[in-house]
């Protein structure tokens, strides 16, 4: 059980490593583009999609590096099967049809519980974004901006009709 915990929590540190730097690689090809992108009128979206694009390769990257872990160890039988392990342990959604033998369940739990946080981190990373670049800011929310039939409803209640 020791070494379950070492090697589960030399894994999480790993794999914080790997998800700061990807983000903090992320961050500064997206400033370093600020100025270029502000003068061609680039459109917010696609910087959305370009983060969106970059999250996700962080995340496969290190699904793939548990997949790996679990095959070195022999926890799994093939390719295959450590990658399905990985990523329905790492997205917690646990279908519990593919299992790792019992001396390294600890290890897909705590896979498990990473990968919660780390995709809880993207989330927020994600929201900070679409704020930066003002996208959840909705004209709907303005009582100004009104859909024309609601403010022609609003104004018939106004004048008693």
């Amino acid at each position: 059980m020791l070494t379950q915990l070492a090697i589960a929590s030399l894994m999480v540190v790993i794999v914080v490593l790997m998800h700061l730097t990807g983000l903090a690689l992320l961050i500064r090809m997206l400033r370093s583009h600020h100025r270029l992108l502000l003068k061609m009128h680039v459109n917010p979206l696609a910087l959305l999609i370009c983060a969106s694009l970059g999250i996700f390769a962080i995340h496969t990257s290190e699904i793939w590096l548990y997949s790996g872990l679990y095959l070195a160890l022999g926890a799994a039988t093939d390719f295959e099967q450590s990658l399905y392990f990985s990523t329905v342990t790492y997205t917690t959604i646990g279908y519990g049809d593919v299992l790792l033998p019992k001396p390294w369940r600890i290890l897909g739990a705590i896979e498990g519980a990473t990968g919660v946080i780390m995709l809880g981190w993207s989330t927020a990373f994600l929201i900070s974004l679409l704020a930066q670049l003002r996208l959840l800011s909705h004209d709907w929310l303005s009582p100004g901006l009104q859909e024309p039939e609601t403010k022609y409803l609003n104004e018939e209640r106004s004048a008693g009709r």
